[in-house]
């Protein structure tokens, strides 16, 4: 671990302790002084697995508080899974923003605080950034794997599929792509983020860590399917890190990649809107990807939004009115090497089937 010395100390005090051996349920308690509770805290539920010497991973969900497969693979996780069957050690945090899990909420509702824009945090800071800074400054340096659970929340939908970046340590970058390939997902992407300013996935890898990310839908909800791609990819990951000593379960998955920002489309009015696409759907450049129309008026022709690039639709929208400067869609290029597969974003057991090349 990182030395402290000349650093303030966190204000978090783990229940647990990350050494023990077994089994160890608690919290990360985060002083917390309110109205309603002078000395109060907040309780951010916790899990330690440890069972001998062997890697560390961490996993996260939650960190976004209206996404759920995360969470909901992670307590199955830490119910069912046995220490005796890893080696090494497993921290588990399935609601990281706790505050805004609970609130159903992208964003804290104690501070607004987006604590995937919050690296590396503060220890005297608002309650996110004491968050933020505590798995920076403690759990990232216990972790060789880091693996955080996302999906699209109350304001995106995607295609299902694990990520990782381009990194400039082309070594770093093919451990954190090969994680990914590993989780299985129906998809596979190297993701091209907006700004990965404050975001966990850059101080992860800036620490020189493996990390994987995943968008698994969306909506402000999950579906049978969702979840189980969730709880599969968590299983095969901690195979992969060599944790847990078992046989991954391995589906057919294809390959996206983002070269650019045309991928992105953002509105530029608001409206009503018509998304012309569906996820998983090909396109060419040029082709008609949405239109957002007027809401406040009739006999006004919608503002067209047109693909950029050729690819899949593997990111859209999800209400059905635009602001402007709202992501209306995202395109991922299609790696022409890999099997091609179809997506049906109802979601059925079998989850991706084959079907004829893609475009």
């Amino acid at each position: 671990m990182m030395s402290l010395m000349h650093e303030k100390p966190t204000t978090l005090d783990p229940t647990v302790d990350f050494d023990v051996e077994g089994v160890q349920h608690g919290f990360l308690r985060l002083p917390w002084s309110r109205d309603d509770s002078a000395w109060g805290n907040l309780m951010i539920p916790v899990c330690v697995l440890k069972n001998g010497l062997g890697p560390s991973v961490l996993l996260t969900g939650g960190t976004h508080g209206d996404e759920y497969e995360g969470p909901l693979a992670l307590v199955d996780l830490v119910l069912n899974l046995d220490p005796a069957t890893i080696s090494g050690r497993i921290i588990v945090l399935p609601f990281l923003n706790y505050p805004a899990f609970r609130a159903g909420r992208r964003t804290s509702p104690i501070d607004d605080g987006n604590l995937n824009r919050m690296f590396p945090g503060a220890p005297d800071g608002t309650v996110t950034q004491k968050i933020a800074d505590y798995v920076q400054r403690y759990l990232l340096p216990m972790s060789d794997l880091v693996l955080d659970l996302h999906a699209g929340g109350s304001t995106l939908d995607f295609v299902p599929f694990a990520a990782s970046h381009v990194l400039p340590d082309k070594t770093q970058e093919a451990r954190c792509e090969a994680a990914a390939v590993a989780f299985n997902a129906p998809f596979t992407a190297k993701v091209l983020e907006i700004d990965s300013a404050g975001m966990l996935d850059t101080a992860a890898e800036d620490a020189g860590k493996t990390f994987v990310s995943t968008e698994l839908r969306g909506g402000g909800t999950s579906s049978a399917e969702s979840v189980r791609i969730a709880r599969k990819g968590v299983r095969n990951v901690l195979i992969h890190a060599g944790v847990l000593d078992a046989e991954p379960v391995v589906e057919p998955s294809s390959s996206l990649t983002m070269p650019s920002m045309d991928c992105f489309t953002f509105a530029d009015v608001d409206g009503l809107l018509e998304m012309c696409v569906d996820l998983g759907e090909t396109v060419r450049a040029g082709d008609r990807l949405a239109r957002v129309w007027p809401m406040d008026r009739t006999g006004v022709a919608p503002r067209d939004y047109v693909a950029k690039l050729d690819g899949m639709l593997i990111g859209r929208h999800f209400p059905g009115a635009a602001k402007t400067g709202d992501c209306l869609a995202v395109l991922g290029a299609i790696d022409e090497e890999a099997p091609s597969r179809s997506f049906r974003p109802e979601g059925t057991s079998e989850g991706i089937e084959g079907g004829p090349p893609l475009g």
